[in-house]
């Protein structure tokens, strides 16, 4: 059983195989992966016919998820992932139906990259499109973490981190849609907190 998941899904985020199972994306045809890495959260996708798109400023992820796309949809061009900034992201408006952002979001550098960020996926995300992140918090951490300036902050495990906290969260999405999944916090004994957020466009 372990290995027909694995083969069916990869190394997916949790929180990401949570909305699958739910269905959430069933109707969903064109996807991009800002931050892909390796391709971890696409395999599941590739198998499955959608459309899929991938950025990453790391070249060599870029040549891996070439390559796991080759192997898992080979009729999905391999143009399709190239490496890029997702504060400048080079397609059309409302040009897909989901946006995946997992561990992303808390490398900004300030506030103002983080908007920058966040702006250029919405952009290019369709009306009722779905925004998944996974993305570093302070929630349930405050009184843990040291600020360094910018919304930077050093978390427990010793790591720095752009946080966010609900407040902001639920600001941005009042500006670009509604939850379609209540905001979830996963504490890691205490040394850093990773929140799930889901946004569909208005």
């Amino acid at each position: 059983m372990q290995n027909k998941l694995q083969q069916a899904y990869g190394n997916i985020d949790i929180y990401l195989f949570d909305q699958l199972l739910k269905g959430r994306y069933d109707n969903c045809k064109k996807l991009l992966d800002v931050g892909c890495g390796n391709g971890r959260n696409l395999v599941y996708f590739l198998h499955n016919g959608y459309q899929v798109f991938g950025v990453d400023p790391q070249p060599h992820a870029i040549e891996t998820v070439r390559e796991l796309s080759a192997a898992l949809a080979p009729d999905n061009p391999l143009e399709n992932f190239m490496v890029c900034e997702a504060e400048n992201l080079p397609y059309d408006d409302a040009a897909f139906d989901l946006i995946i952002c997992s561990a992303v979001l808390h490398f900004a550098k300030d506030v103002q990259h983080f908007d920058t960020m966040l702006r250029s996926m919405f952009r290019v995300l369709k009306p009722a499109g779905y925004f998944f992140a996974r993305l570093a918090s302070d929630i349930g951490i405050e009184h843990l973490v040291k600020p360094l300036g910018n919304d930077r902050y050093l978390l427990p495990d010793g790591s720095e981190r752009f946080l966010v906290n609900e407040q902001v969260l639920l600001k941005y999405t009042n500006e670009f849609g509604v939850l379609y999944e209540p905001i979830k916090t996963t504490n890691v004994q205490n040394m850093r907190c990773m929140t799930t957020w889901c946004v569909q466009k208005r």
